[in-house]
């Protein structure tokens, strides 16, 4: 496909500012896609962004990643309250965190240009910029925002001179791209689009030259309705020890049959022949999840490697097949660890299921063992006993506890 029809097939076309999708099949181009370093690891709403990313990559085009340390000291402003200001030391921790987690998804090629767009705004000057940048836009311009209108409005919280200047230093950063790297083409979700055309407008009016914005939808939890991210509380994260390997792996796993296309679509790097036979593969049992199985091990894949989407795999298996705890090796039980609460061997099992939350007292405990609730390693049990070895235990369907 070329890359208009990869991202059409994709699903990632929302508002852009060129003439036509296929434009983007000319010559490839430079562009930047940007995040501030607001938490120390980007999660899943980002991950169909940077899967947009990923197709512009494998159809030539050369990538600037900007994670801002200068936006990052403001944050992008909410259409609701004003955002709270992390410290330096954490806004470079969260920095570097990204920039990992960025180059990974996307399959860059080995000397993609990382930016921080704190290294060309510590030298800026306010009277200079607001002599060339603040004289470019018009009060009517910023005020027109819909994330200002929100703030200012009736019931509006009001918001500060520092978010409302906010696009104007993002549409600095694409003018400073476009002046140093020849980047023309900026990435974005839907709700940054706004934010994005600061930069054309700025780069029309200082540098007489054109420039697109191209941006993808906002995708949505097919079960909640809600977008996904960590200010709608269902952030599922990127980093293994924000959301473990096997807690990313169920999730993909736990979606549903009306879910499967699109989030294949948007979240795997599956081409449309092979897709197909998926789904035709799973409409003939959709009771065996073979969808959802796949799905969960190709976004794993693209997120921690294959070799712990294998390893979420067999975890999956163990606890829900016929494997055996003693067929697990040190990095399985490791992943369980971080997973599942854990007690020490050597310990009875009433103060095991106290000590990891799986009863709320003793007594609840005495009470799910003789009701039959309870099961070590797969074997029902209901007396009291010290576990002596490593064990996994369960508590009616689904939760568990390690003792090793």
């Amino acid at each position: 496909m070329k890359l208009s029809e990869e991202l059409q097939w994709r699903g990632f076309v929302a508002e852009h500012t060129l003439d036509q999708i296929s434009d983007l099949d000319k010559a490839p181009r430079n562009f930047y896609w940007g995040t501030d370093p607001s938490a120390d690891s980007l999660h899943i709403g980002h991950l169909a962004a940077l899967m947009m990313c990923a197709c512009f990559v494998r159809h030539g085009y050369t990538p600037y990643y900007l994670v801002g340390g200068a936006t990052g000291q403001i944050g992008d402003p909410k259409d609701t309250v004003e955002r709270d200001l992390k410290g330096l030391d954490e806004i470079e921790k969260n920095k570097a965190a990204l920039a990992k987690q960025i180059i990974k998804v996307t399959h860059s090629p080995e000397g993609t240009q990382l930016v921080d767009n704190y290294d060309w705004f510590k030298d800026v000057k306010f009277l200079p910029f607001l002599r060339e940048i603040g004289k470019a836009f018009s009060m009517t311009q910023l005020l027109d925002r819909q994330f200002v209108q929100k703030r200012i409005g009736e019931g509006g919280s009001g918001i500060s001179y520092a978010e409302f200047s906010y696009t104007l230093i993002q549409g600095y950063d694409f003018l400073h791209l476009f002046r140093e790297h020849n980047v023309n083409l900026q990435l974005c979700g839907a709700d940054q689009f706004g934010n994005c055309t600061s930069g054309i407008h700025l780069i029309k009016r200082l540098e007489n030259r054109e420039a697109d914005c191209y941006s993808c939808p906002l995708i949505i939890d097919k079960v909640t309705g809600r977008k996904f991210g960590k200010s709608e509380g269902n952030a599922v994260w990127l980093d293994a020890e924000k959301t473990s390997i096997f807690d990313f792996y169920q999730f993909w796993l736990n979606q549903s049959d009306e879910a499967l296309e699109d989030y294949f679509k948007y979240f795997t790097f599956v081409i449309p022949e092979e897709l197909e036979q998926i789904l035709a593969e799973h409409a003939k049992n959709p009771g065996a999840r073979t969808g959802q199985k796949r799905l969960a091990q190709e976004v794993t894949k693209v997120v921690h490697g294959e070799d712990a989407a294998k390893q979420a795999e067999k975890i999956t298996t163990f606890l829900f097949g016929d494997t055996k705890i003693t067929d697990l090796d040190d990095s399985d039980l490791d992943l369980l660890a971080k997973s599942f609460p854990t007690a020490k061997t050597g310990t009875k099992l009433v103060d095991i299921l106290a000590e990891t939350g799986l009863a709320s007292s003793k007594g609840e405990a005495r009470k799910l063992i003789s009701s039959n609730a309870i099961s070590v390693n797969g074997v029902k049990t209901t007396e009291d006993q010290s576990i002596d070895k490593t064990s996994l235990i369960k508590k009616g369907k689904n939760k568990f506890a390690l003792i090793r």
